[in-house]
Formats: structure tokens, C-alpha cells, sequence
């Protein structure tokens, strides 16, 4: 039996995450893993109550200075953590 090689459904999948990073400014826009970390903070943002923007100027008034990969995991792996950071940036902007 062929070897099946998983390039095109690889290319098909980032294309669908670039496709909907379309608005995103930059290299955001072109590079699958940041369009793939904010992605994954903006939906966490929206189960909390906030939005992705919101969330990040909440952060950068409250001085906290985590990287969005940082950010991507801590949502994924530990959502209670995250939900603190959310509270942090709503604090902060008020």
C-alpha cells in the first residue's frame, strides 16, 4: 500500500485559520501560529465576557507582560488562571 502523506490536508486546515485571521494585522495575518494563539485567546476571551481586544489593553494597562503563546496555553491548560487574567484586564479598565 502507497504511503499517505498529510501535506494537503496540513495546507487545507492553516488555510482555513489564515482565512479567518484575515483582519489581523501584520504578520498575525500570514503566520499560522500567531493567527493560531490569538485565535485560541479570542475564543477563550468570549467564554468570559470580554473580547480579544479588550482583553489585551486590560493587560498592557495592568502591566502584565505575557507573550500570546503564553497566553494560548494558559488558556488551554489552565482556564481557572486564565479567567484571573481576564478579571485582571477588566480591573485594569476601568
Amino acid at each position: 500500500m502507497a504511503r499517505v502523506k498529510g501535506a494537503l490536508a496540513t495546507r487545507k486546515r492553516r488555510k482555513k485559520t489564515l482565512k479567518l485571521a484575515k483582519g489581523y494585522w501584520g504578520a498575525r495575518s500570514k503566520h499560522f501560529k500567531m493567527a493560531l494563539w490569538i485565535t485560541r485567546i479570542s475564543a477563550a476571551c468570549k467564554f468570559n465576557g470580554i473580547n480579544y481586544s479588550q482583553f489585551m489593553d486590560g493587560l498592557k494597562k495592568a502591566g502584565v507582560s505575557l507573550n500570546r503563546k503564553m497566553l494560548s496555553e494558559i488558556a488551554i491548560a489552565d482556564p481557572k488562571a486564565f479567567t484571573a487574567l481576564v478579571e485582571t484586564a477588566k480591573e485594569a479598565r476601568k
